[in-house]
């Protein structure tokens, strides 16, 4: 099971998700993120994702989908802690990834 907590700072929404991104995780995470969103709007959306120990395809169209929704309200995302195979495919849709304090 998969979860996501908040923390805001600034223009910035930070979400840790944790556990496994599988398909029924992913619908339960798309609805609290977009909850928080609309909620917040804020410039920047931080996924944080080294909390998270398995992510299928449900996992990856998660974040494609939370850039859309992101875009759509005039922010941007940016994705912390990703693994090397899931920054391959970021990279292709252009979605920064940040670690360490370094962004690629």
């Amino acid at each position: 099971m998969a979860t996501v907590t908040f923390s805001a700072a600034g223009d910035l929404l930070y979400a840790y998700l944790a556990g496994e991104i599988d398909h029924d995780a992913a619908q339960n995470l798309r609805i609290q993120l977009d909850d928080a969103l609309l909620a917040r709007t804020p410039k920047t959306l931080v996924l944080d994702l080294g909390g998270v120990g398995f992510m299928d395809s449900s996992g990856v169209g998660l974040i494609l989908g939370r850039q859309r929704c992101a875009r759509s309200l005039g922010g941007t995302l940016r994705i912390q802690h990703a693994p090397e195979q899931l920054r391959r495919v970021l990279r292709l849709a252009n979605i920064p990834c940040t670690d360490a304090g370094q962004e690629e």
